[in-house]
C-alpha cells in the first residue's frame, strides 16, 4: 500500500480473495461455447477464443520469470542487489495476477463489444509496423513524463510508492505498482485522480487502437506487443545482468532504445534517474539518466558467485512440494505448507498433477548434483559491524526416496559427499546436515576426515 493512500487504492474484486478468477469465467465459457454447443461453425471467432489461452500464456510467462529470476539471483552471481526479498515484499507483491484479470476483460469486452475487433487475422505487417512506431514515439514519450511526474510528492506518496516500496526487485514487482485501479495496466506507473485514468489507459493502447481503427489489427499484433511489454517488464526487474556490454559496445545505438535490468534496478535505489519505460533515449535528452548505468551493468556483469559462511542441505518433501519452494509460487512459498487445510493442495495434488509428475523427472534428470536454493545476508555492521552469508543446498531427491536407500543409498550418498566437498572447496564455514548425517543414511562421514573439520556430534547438524 502507499504511504499515503490516494483514492481507488484497491482493486474492485479485492474481497473476492483467490475467487477473483470467477469474473472471467462468463467470458471464457462465451468464447468456447460455439466450439462445444454451436452447429453453425461461422459463428467460431479464432481470435476472441484465443484471449483465454493467451492469459494462461502471459500466467506461465510470469511465473519462468520469477522462478528464472529466484534461481539466478540465489547463486549471486550476475546480481545487481544484494538486498534479500522479505516476505512482506512477497506478500505485498501477491497480487501481480490482478494486472492480467484487468486486461482480460478488458480484451473480452472489446472483441465482443467494438465493430470490427472480432475475427482477426493472423497476421498483418502493417499492424505491427504501425505498433512499433507508435510505441517508440508516443508510448514511451508520455510516459516519461507521466512518470516523472509520479515522483511528485503527493502522486508519490499517494500512489507511486507502493512500487518503489520494493527496493531489490522481482519480474512480479512491475505489475504491483500499488494496488490501485489505476495501476491496471503495463507498470502502470501513470496514475493521478481517477478523472484522468481513461486517458493513461488509452496510453498504453494507443498501438492497439490504432491497429483497430485502421483495420490492421492481428492476433499476432496483440498478443505480440502485449508480451513484449510483459518481457521487458519482467526483464528490467528480475535483479541480474545478463545482456553482456560487449552488445552495447559493438552497437552503439542500443543503449538508447534498450533498457538494461541494472539500467532500471537505478531508479529503485535512486528514484530520481532512469524514468524510460523501455527506452532510455528519452532520460538522454532530458537529463536524467544516472552516470553511473555503465559502471553498474559492467560491475554486475563481473561478479562471480560467492562463497557462504553458512550452508544449510535439504531436500525436497514430496514432488508436488516444489511448488512450495523459493523458486516455485511465490505467494505459497512464504507461507507454511499445511496439507489438510491449504486450499491450494486440491490444485496441486489434482490438477497440477501432469505438471508434476513431468517436472519430478526433470528434476532428478537435470540436477544431478546440489543446487542453491536461497540465500540470505545477516548484516549487522550497526554492533559487530560483521555480515554472514548463508545459503541453503537441496539435494535434488524426495522424501520417499530416502525409505528406499537399497535402492538410493549409493546416489544419496554420492550427492551429499560431493555437497560436503564442494562446501569445503568454496570456503565454508558450517554446513548444516540436517538428518543427512544419520548412520542409516550416510554411515561414512568419518572417511572425510582428512577435510580437517571437526564432526561434533553424529545427531547434531553441523561438522
Amino acid at each position: 500500500m502507499a504511504s499515503k493512500p490516494g483514492i481507488l487504492t484497491e482493486w474492485p474484486w479485492t474481497h473476492l480473495g483467490r475467487f477473483k478468477y470467477v469474473l472471467l469465467a462468463p467470458w471464457v465459457l462465451d468464447s468456447m461455447s460455439p466450439l462445444f454447443f454451436e452447429t453453425n461453425s461461422r459463428k467460431w471467432d479464432l481470435s476472441y477464443s484465443l484471449n483465454f489461452p493467451f492469459l494462461l500464456w502471459r500466467v506461465i510467462h510470469n511465473q519462468i520469470w520469477i522462478s528464472f529470476s529466484r534461481f539466478r539471483t540465489s547463486k549471486s552471481k550476475n546480481r545487481i542487489l544484494d538486498k534479500p526479498i522479505e516476505f512482506e515484499q512477497v506478500d505485498r507483491e501477491s497480487n501481480w495476477d490482478d494486472n492480467i484479470i484487468m486486461q482480460g476483460l478488458m480484451f473480452y469486452m472489446g472483441q465482443k463489444y467494438l465493430e470490427g475487433a472480432s475475427n482477426l487475422p493472423i497476421w498483418r505487417t502493417d499492424g505491427i509496423v504501425i505498433t512499433i512506431l507508435l510505441h517508440t514515439g508516443p508510448v514511451e514519450f508520455l510516459y516519461y513524463w507521466l512518470h516523472r511526474s509520479l515522483h511528485h510528492l503527493f502522486l508519490y506518496s499517494s500512489y507511486h510508492s507502493h512500487h518503489h516500496s520494493s527496493i531489490a526487485t522481482e519480474p512480479i514487482t512491475c505489475n504491483i505498482c500499488g494496488n490501485s485501479i489505476f495501476d491496471m495496466f503495463v507498470r502502470a506507473a501513470v496514475i493521478h485522480l481517477f478523472g484522468e485514468h481513461l486517458m493513461y489507459f488509452l496510453l498504453f493502447t494507443i498501438p492497439l487502437l490504432t491497429m483497430h481503427l485502421t483495420g490492421t489489427a492481428s492476433v499476432v499484433g496483440f498478443a505480440g506487443y502485449i508480451t513484449y511489454i510483459d518481457f521487458m517488464n519482467n526483464m528490467g526487474h528480475c535483479n541480474f545482468e545478463f545482456l553482456p556490454s560487449s552488445i552495447f559496445t559493438t552497437f552503439p545505438f542500443l543503449k538508447y532504445i534498450f533498457y538494461t535490468p541494472s539500467y532500471h534496478s537505478l531508479h529503485h535505489t535512486q528514484f530520481r534517474t532512469n524514468y524510460a519505460l523501455f527506452i532510455p533515449m528519452y532520460d538522454y535528452i532530458y537529463g536524467t539518466m544516472d552516470k553511473s548505468s555503465d559502471t553498474l551493468c559492467e560491475t554486475s556483469l563481473k561478479r562471480t558467485e560467492e562463497s557462504p559462511d553458512v550452508v544449510h542441505l535439504t531436500h525436497p518433501t514430496t514432488p508436488d512440494s516444489i511448488y512450495h519452494l523459493r523458486l516455485g509460487f511465490a505467494s505459497l512459498a512464504s507461507k507454511p505448507y499445511m496439507k489438510n487445510t491449504d486450499k491450494w493442495y486440491f490444485i496441486i495434488k489434482w490438477v497440477l498433477w501432469p505438471l508434476t509428475f513431468l517436472w519430478s523427472i526433470l528434476f532428478q534428470r537435470m540436477f544431478s548434483h546440489t543446487f542453491v536454493l536461497e540465500s540470505n545476508i545477516f548484516d549487522d555492521h550497526h554492533v559487530t559491524k560483521k555480515m554472514l552469508k548463508t545459503q541453503t543446498w537441496a539435494i535434488p531427491r524426495y522424501s520417499y526416496q530416502y525409505k528406499r536407500l537399497s535402492r538410493q543409498r549409493g546416489t544419496i550418498n554420492s550427492l551429499i559427499e560431493k555437497a560436503i566437498l564442494d562446501a569445503d572447496k568454496a570456503g565454508v564455514k558450517v554446513l548444516s546436515l540436517s538428518l543427512f548425517n544419520q548412520a542409516r543414511i550416510y554411515p561414512d562421514l568419518a572417511e572425510l576426515a582428512w577435510l580437517k573439520k571437526e564432526i561434533i556430534n553424529e545427531n547434531e547438524s553441523t561438522y
